[in-house]
């Protein structure tokens, strides 16, 4: 207990330097004190599930909130006090009587309220309870997420059905806000520790590749930074490098984006180059003049710069990103960025936006909330605000020049309901960059988008499947009468084997859905029903089989085609369904249906093609 109270009074000792460092003011200072004591006081011999005394938690969500979200006294003082509310005997009465109104608010913010019955089940509630502070104010928000982010940091004390449903949360509702709010360190962070309980094995295997991937680089990438800088130094330009590796989360991401393996994956890292600008209005121009230094001497892939001092996000990032030659012919993509924007996308929403950017979100939640608040109140509200809010955004353009702000991921159908539901109702066609598509055409950045209407065409049901935004779905769902299905015994979207990493949701009907635990629908599922949470076993079984699907690229040559089927069937001794082949200028692109016994199976199918002579690369393609 020494240790600890050593420890303790240590970290409040660094929490009162870095706000005495900030001026604030001294009776400030005491305020916080005497918040820390009375939290000791009302959280006295009580233990987190480590052992250890509960203290130490809300003392390291107050330093979060002091030294790296950058907030003032209040929040600080309601970080200590964040649970006694909900864990203790004291009141919000009490709060409010020794340390003032705000605070008091603020701690009413983040106190889970129990209830005999909730609207659809606790997590979801608790969710809406914090997006309806929005409101009002940002500061319980960032108080809930710092909390958030040292329970994750501690969760290995939990048991693994607990650890699986925090992850859950973290990953489907906790990690997209804080990339929303601007705060890329924190849900960097966030995303990590939800991969690394929800899928151990997965995440140890990305460290270590991602551990090679840097030792065999780094004397390459050493090399080209410093002609970089060597280069702006010759012009008189105060910079700085850094070489970013891409986290585990973000390449496990990509992979399940694109089916490539780690190897074939492009950008695992970028180069973010910062500079000084003495005053704000110096930025652009310095950012440019290091651009025009740069590509006078490396080669610049056409089409891929990305501005985005001109054009903010929606959050306030700013940076010029750009992808140059390196001179062992590799594109490097660099990020290049004054020393403020660096500050601001780490601190996010906590500091000062530039041209409203930051208050014209807050209207635009303000305005989705409202909107879906007047809708169904289940988890399907849930999944309309994180769809439509905390994705990244896309701008895509009308024919007349106006821009619309859209998800990543986004339709032509999206963009017609965006601009008026009758659009959305008859789109039968469109043509985009002036070219004839789907509706279902999925849109990037800067795409000029026509929708053709017919009076005569409506909508079909495949529709709900290829759109992403909260007007789109609202005015899908009760047209067509339908909600997508939840899969029975075994999850229909992520087609789980045996051997994968699984984890089981009970049921209405006391029936067991298996889903593998990096399953999208399985995040929502533990976000929003943690408690039907249940460990499965899915063991292999010989008289069942699971169809998959591959595709494999290789350079041409005789007999390659037999070399894959033998291995499958006389090789593996399994029954293939379907296999189609494409050769164009040698390269060879077969996808191949087969039926498995467990993951396993698929994995040495995969290991054993990978082997064939001249095949290049192989993964498992979603049926």
């Amino acid at each position: 207990m020494e240790d600890y109270d050593t420890l303790i009074n240590g970290q409040l000792e660094s929490i009162l330097a870095v706000m005495a460092a900030r001026n604030v003011a001294e009776t400030d200072l005491q305020r916080i004190r005497a918040a820390f004591e009375f939290a000791r006081q009302a959280h006295a011999g009580q233990k987190r599930k480590s052992g250890a005394p509960y203290i130490i938690h809300p003392v390291a969500v107050a330093r979060i909130v002091a030294e790296e979200l950058r907030l003032g006294p209040n929040p600080v003082i309601a970080a200590f006090l964040h649970d006694v509310v909900e864990d203790t005997e004291f009141t919000a009465e009490d709060v409010k009587s020794r340390f003032g109104q705000d605070v008091a608010y603020l701690v009413r913010v983040v106190t889970k309220q129990k209830k005999k019955q909730y609207e659809t089940s606790k997590q979801v509630d608790n969710f809406k309870q914090m997006l309806d502070s929005l409101h009002y104010d940002i500061r319980a928000i960032l108080i809930k997420l710092a909390d958030r982010l040292h329970n994750m940091r501690t969760l290995d004390s939990m048991r693994p059905d607990k650890q699986m449903k925090i992850a859950g949360e973290t990953d489907y509702f906790y990690a997209p806000l804080a990339n929303r709010l601007g705060l890329y360190g924190i849900r960097r962070e966030l995303e990590n520790l939800s991969l690394r309980y929800r899928c151990p094995q997965e995440y140890q295997e990305l460290e270590q590749a991602l551990a090679e991937d840097k030792t065999e680089n780094q004397g390459r990438l050493d090399e080209f930074t410093g002609k970089m800088l060597a280069l702006l130094k010759q012009k008189g330009i105060d910079a700085r490098t850094e070489v970013r590796y891409r986290m585990p989360y973000s390449i496990w991401r990509k992979i399940h984006a694109t089916g490539r393996d780690f190897k074939h994956l492009d950008y695992r890292h970028v180069i973010r180059l910062i500079y000084t600008a003495e005053r704000p209005e110096d930025e652009k121009r310095t950012c440019l003049h290091i651009y025009s230094i740069l590509t006078d001497r490396f080669k610049e892939k056409p089409g891929s710069i990305v501005n985005y001092i001109d054009s903010p996000k929606e959050n306030g990032y700013q940076s010029f990103h750009i992808q140059l030659l390196s001179e062992q012919g590799i594109w490097e993509e660099i990020h290049i960025s004054s020393e403020r924007m660096v500050l601001n996308s780490k601190l996010g929403c906590a500091v000062e936006r530039v041209e409203g950017a930051w208050e014209n979100w807050i209207v635009k939640f303000r305005a989705l909330l409202k909107d879906a608040a007047s809708q169904s109140s289940d988890g399907w509200f849930m999944d309309s605000v994180v769809s439509s809010l905390y994705n990244e955004d896309i701008t895509v353009f009308t024919p007349q020049g106006m821009a619309i702000s859209l998800p990543q991921r986004a339709t032509v159908l999206d963009f017609a309901f965006e601009i008026h539901s009758a659009i959305g109702e008859h789109a039968q066609y469109a043509k985009v960059n002036g070219k004839l598509c789907s509706v279902k055409t999925e849109l990037h950045h800067g795409d000029c988008v026509e929708v053709g209407v017919n009076p005569h065409f409506t909508p079909k049901p495949d529709w709900l499947e290829c759109v992403q935004t909260y007007k789109a779905k609202r005015f899908l769902l009760p047209y067509l009468c339908q909600m997508k299905s939840i899969p029975k015994n075994r999850c229909l979207r992520c087609h789980p084997l045996p051997g994968n990493e699984v984890i089981g949701f009970m049921e209405a009907d006391g029936k067991v859905t298996i889903h593998k635990r990096d399953c999208a629908t399985a995040i929502r599922l533990a976000s929003q029903k943690g408690d039907s949470i249940v460990s499965v076993d899915f063991p292999e079984d010989e008289d069942v089989h699971y169809p998959v699907r591959i595709n494999v690229r290789a350079v041409d040559r005789y007999h390659l085609l037999i070399d894959l089927v033998d291995c499958i069937t006389n090789g593996m001794k399994l029954s293939i369904s379907s296999l189609n082949t494409v050769t164009v200028d040698e390269i060879v692109d077969c996808t191949i249906n087969f039926s498995v016994h467990s993951f396993g199976e698929l994995q040495r199918v995969i290991a054993t093609i990978n082997g064939i002579d001249g095949v290049d690369e192989v993964h498992r393609v979603e049926m």
